[in-house]
């Protein structure tokens, strides 16, 4: 009988939105198992991924630029052969004409073939090829260390809804309760009132407060499911399948001591690595300006065959002659180039890349000071909740025995419904009270283990 009681009790709340719609508190999903979900799922860490690969692209084609051009070309060509003595300025293709200059004009067509290889080889400019390597390689630091901040971010983050969601589960179970209450006080004053002994305005008052209760219960559920939304998104969840465990502070209280309240070294901490990582970039770009301005060695060679339907005593032949290939040559040089006017855009660059640079050590700087900062309000958050959490049970324990003391004076027609409604809210925000305590008390340890890089740490010590 007992249990057909139970069940109908559950359905009834069910009617009413009292129990949070397709969850189940006792199969809680463990922060470790939602953070793997966000690593392994999360979209941005997959852009990220990507962007990876990219910059590794870019590394192998930056090690393609100290190749050498190797060139192929032929052409046959069929036009007069009258030529001019004369300085000239090249406005677009001028055709080439080796052969002197005739005293009489001649149009007549001619016949000519050219194979040509050729090679243009930029042997050696002073550790601009290395300079450029060496930044590539940076970037590809760079990118990784961005891809472990972003997962660094998205763990704070999915900390962050998973103690969000932990509160307002027990918020939930404390609203239950408090309709429970409210539900009790409202049979109780209207049994009073059909009997005469109570008016009829405490039971309007009581119906009220009910009300006040269910409606509390709703906007909680509202942010509930939102957040379960938001880490859905994050971790790719089934929603209805991320379920805080409640009992996570009683295990953090026996970890917390084993925390370092000291900030890591930076080039292991992620929110730190990337901007050491975008500074030594910039500083890879200086070396790359200073050593893309310098003089450049180049090696050129070139072998070809020509062939000419006009022989060596200026004879027009058959057009067919020019086919045959008549005359090879080569040619091998050694040449040395530099643009003076290359001094003034480097410093101009050098200075702009220079104060890049700066900004980006400054920002470094910043975040360090940032993380410090953070750790050190995490242990003033975290002795204030120790505090909290010594004190409100002593509150929470007056706060009920106030509530049933009321509870039986009013039964007993010696106090109001005014009173009695006091001393429940009094029980409310003592309960209340104590939840948020210890969210806030879990939210400062794992900012500390954020700050100073020991939340794997921390997760692990959980298993």
């Amino acid at each position: 009988m007992k249990r057909i009681q139970q069940v109908s009790c559950f359905f009834l709340f069910l009617c009413f939105g009292l129990q949070a719609s397709a969850q189940d508190f006792s199969k809680p999903l463990a922060i470790r198992d939602l953070l793997d979900h966000v690593i392994a799922f999360s979209p941005k860490l997959a852009a990220d991924s990507a962007a990876i690969q990219i910059s590794e692209s870019l590394l192998k084609e930056t090690n393609a630029n100290a190749l050498p051009n190797l060139k192929l070309s032929y052409q046959a060509d069929l036009g007069s052969n009258n030529n001019v003595a004369g300085p000239y300025m090249a406005f677009g293709l001028v055709p080439s004409n080796s052969r002197g200059v005739r005293t009489a004009s001649n149009m007549q067509a001619s016949l000519n073939n050219l194979g040509i290889v050729s090679l243009d080889w930029e042997v050696y400019n002073f550790g601009a090829y290395k300079a450029a390597n060496e930044v590539a390689k940076a970037s590809v630091a760079a990118e990784k260390s961005r891809f472990a901040q972003s997962g660094f971010q998205l763990k704070a983050i999915a900390v962050d809804d998973y103690l969000s969601l932990m509160k307002i589960q027990d918020l939930l179970k404390i609203q239950n309760n408090n309709i429970e209450r409210n539900d009790q006080i409202n049979r109780s004053i209207s049994s009073l009132a059909r009997s005469g002994i109570r008016p009829g305005v405490d039971t309007s008052i009581a119906g009220a407060e009910l009300s006040k209760s269910r409606l509390n219960y709703i906007e909680l559920e509202n942010t509930y499911k939102k957040i379960q939304l938001d880490m859905e998104a994050i971790s790719g969840i089934n929603r209805n399948l991320i379920i805080a465990d409640t009992a996570l502070l009683d295990k953090l209280r026996l970890l917390e001591i084993s925390l370092s309240v000291k900030l890591t070294d930076s080039s292991s901490h992620p929110l730190l690595d990337f901007y050491r990582k975008s500074y030594q970039i910039s500083l890879e770009k200086e070396a790359l300006v200073r050593k893309s301005y310098n003089p450049k060695i180049n090696l050129q060679a070139a072998a070809w065959s020509r062939g000419s339907s006009i022989d060596a005593n200026d004879n027009f032949n058959s057009l067919s002659t020019g086919l045959d290939w008549q005359r090879q040559n080569y040619f091998v040089g050694i040449g040395v180039s530099y643009n003076l006017f290359d001094l003034k855009r480097r410093q101009l660059k050098l200075r702009t890349q220079k104060a890049n640079s700066t900004y980006n050590l400054k920002a470094l700087q910043e975040e360090r000071q940032l993380l410090s900062n953070s750790s050190l309000q995490a242990d003033v958050e975290l002795q204030t909740a120790h505090k909290r959490l010594i004190e409100i049970p002593k509150q929470l324990q007056a706060a009920r025995s106030g509530y049933r003391q009321k509870l039986s004076l009013y039964k007993n027609g010696l106090t109001d419904i005014i009173e009695l409604n006091a001393a429940l809210n009094i029980l409310y925000r003592a309960e209340t009270d104590y939840v948020n305590a210890k969210y806030l008390y879990s939210r400062a340890l794992f900012q500390k283990a954020i700050a100073t890089n020991q939340i794997d740490s921390l997760l692990n010590s959980l298993k």
